[in-house]
């Protein structure tokens, strides 16, 4: 996947809430620092770029809370912004797949918060629509979670079952490097 005015790159919910301790431990530390490389690449070819937020009431990432806003990473105005209060971004305020397909754009590419819930809906859905779709892992995290039998799950261990999910069969899974060609 080359990086230009046919493959938007989608910044989902890089939020100041997410910093709550209520999410507990994350994966990858670098993401956010990833996130604004892949931002500063599509800028550079002049691609475009979709911000995403989640609105979701009662928590960290509520509208009107400092948890809603942007973490600094995310520069400059988007092409797009949404609001959500669903996982994927294909469900927002705003008409994504439409958006999309006026600009004649067939892939996007995807980073952000958190791997395995709103970055793979996102990706899985755009795949169903027919996109081609990059997943940047190194620029996506996760939090531990426990699974229905109270085992911990670690963020590192999902975002691993995320990828191998995703891999071949939704997405290309690659590396912040491999997104912008370096």
């Amino acid at each position: 996947m080359e990086i230009g005015d046919r493959n938007a790159l989608l910044v989902i919910d890089v939020q100041r809430g997410f910093e709550d301790p209520m999410f507990g431990p994350r994966d990858r530390p670098e993401a956010e620092a990833n996130v604004a490389r892949l931002i500063d690449a599509w800028r550079l070819r002049r691609a475009p770029v979709v911000f995403v937020r989640h609105d979701w009431p009662d928590s960290p990432l509520a509208a009107g809370t400092d948890g809603f806003e942007f973490k600094d990473v995310l520069s400059g105005a988007p092409d797009l912004l949404i609001t959500k209060s669903a996982h994927s971004a294909f469900h927002g305020d705003r008409d994504l797949d439409a958006w999309l397909r006026a600009r004649d754009i067939d892939a996007v590419t995807i980073c952000g918060i958190q791997t395995n819930v709103c970055c793979e809906t996102t990706a899985r859905l755009a795949c169903d629509l027919g996109y081609e779709v990059g997943f940047v892992i190194d620029a996506t995290h996760t939090f531990d979670a426990h699974g229905p039998d109270g085992v911990k799950v670690t963020a590192a261990e999902l975002a691993r079952a995320s990828a191998a999910s995703l891999h071949e069969e939704f997405a290309q899974v690659l590396s912040t490097d491999a997104a912008i060609g370096g």
